[in-house]
């Protein structure tokens, strides 16, 4: 993928998608993919939802907020004594058994599907109420942005998202 120019590396806090990009080399760069950039439809948005409630219910960890979009998710969870990278590949595992399990994997008719989410995470630190605050928000209002409807899931803890606002 480097033949496509440098990946996009960040410290900052807030999203840069908005940054200036070379489209053109990020179109060529996703047609080189061994496989095609996963696309969720609702059906599947909903397996994976299912699939991190699953994972959230047994393992206890709290969940302040959550988006699961087309093609990316965001989650906003409580410390927990799993490192964040850790906490990341088990939802994404959870998430991809329902795919699994109820038929609705992007890559089921490869036999054995192939993982349909990107390695690893953006992790985001917060240190203070005020910045826990924002991450909800952010979270809760980014199915709007995409032209989706508002995402409420039983999983996400309506009573800790309450005193976060």
């Amino acid at each position: 993928m480097f033949r496509y120019g440098p990946a996009t590396k960040t410290t900052e806090t807030r999203s840069v998608a908005a940054r200036p990009h070379d489209r053109g080399l990020r179109l060529a760069a996703k047609r080189a993919l061994k496989r095609p950039a996963v696309v969720f439809a609702m059906p599947q948005i909903q397996a994976v939802a299912d699939g991190f409630a699953d994972y959230a219910g047994r393992s206890a960890v709290s969940v302040l907020a959550c988006a699961i979009l087309k093609d990316h998710m965001h989650l906003v969870v409580a410390r927990h004594r799993l490192e964040p990278e850790q906490l990341v590949i088990q939802f994404k595992s959870a998430a991809t058994r329902r795919l699994a399990e109820s038929g609705l994997h992007p890559f089921a008719a490869e036999g054995r599907p192939a993982k349909c989410f990107a390695r690893g995470e953006w992790k985001v630190f917060l240190d203070t109420e005020g910045e826990v605050r924002r991450a909800i928000r952010y979270v809760e209002e980014n199915p709007a942005k995409e032209g989706m409807s508002r995402q409420e899931w039983d999983f996400v803890g309506a009573s800790l998202r309450r005193r976060a606002r």
